[in-house]
């Protein structure tokens, strides 16, 4: 059945198999659940946008966005009610986006579905965490 959709692990992310380059990355968006299809596919937009020779692939139920050789900078996942932004490098971006990590260098952002966007601030830490060495997944 080549129409199926993909499963929805816990908390509504998709299972996607793993694979290099933007088709993965949108099939993973295109079965976001519910409104967070559509912030996907914002955030994609604005990464590309920012970092045009961006590489992506999907690994880890995930969309991962980094730089050819030099690892992952950034990464988004879906939750039950929110959508989560990983910057793998977040503790030296500035200023270091809100959340703590039990890794210690990565930072996140949870974004719900009322949250106003702050573009400005998330093209920051995009343009950052793209010059900064990625991690290697």
């Amino acid at each position: 059945m080549a129409d199926a959709k993909p499963k929805l692990l816990s908390g509504g992310n998709p299972q996607i198999p793993k694979g290099d380059g933007d088709g993965p990355v949108q099939a993973y968006i295109a079965a976001m659940p519910e409104w967070k299809s559509e912030l996907g596919a914002y955030l994609d937009e604005l990464i590309v946008r920012t970092v045009p020779d961006v590489h992506k692939a999907v690994k880890w139920n995930q969309p991962l966005y980094g730089m050819e050789g030099n690892g992952w900078f950034v990464s988004f996942r879906c939750f039950t009610k929110y959508l989560k932004l990983t910057f793998f490098r977040g503790t030296s971006l500035d200023p270091e986006p809100p959340q703590s990590s039990k890794h210690p260098e990565v930072r996140y952002l949870d974004i719900h579905e009322d949250d106003e966007v702050d573009e400005d601030q998330l093209v920051s830490w995009i343009e950052q965490a793209s010059k900064l060495p990625g991690e290697k997944l």
